[in-house]
């Protein structure tokens, strides 16, 4: 069984983030999204962000759901 986190992008909407994980603010304090799986705002337009709230939908947001190969910075 993999207890790691995944971080899953969806065509034209949220990321998906399952697993383990803490949700801080920039200061440090923790955020309990409520609960396991939590969907992350793409589109700017959530009145909850850093979470989705559907409002992708509406505003027909477009993205796909992997990256260009040539866009993609190596981490150092």
């Amino acid at each position: 069984m993999d207890d790691g986190v995944t971080i899953t992008a969806y065509e034209d909407g949220p990321l998906l983030v399952r697993g383990p994980v803490t949700f801080r603010t920039q200061d440090g304090r923790v955020v309990d999204p409520g609960r396991s799986t939590v969907a992350l705002c793409r589109c700017g337009k959530s009145a909850s962000k850093p979470f989705c709230d559907g409002t992708h939908k509406l505003a027909r947001f477009r993205a796909p759901s992997d990256t260009d190969p040539r866009r993609v910075q190596p981490l150092d």
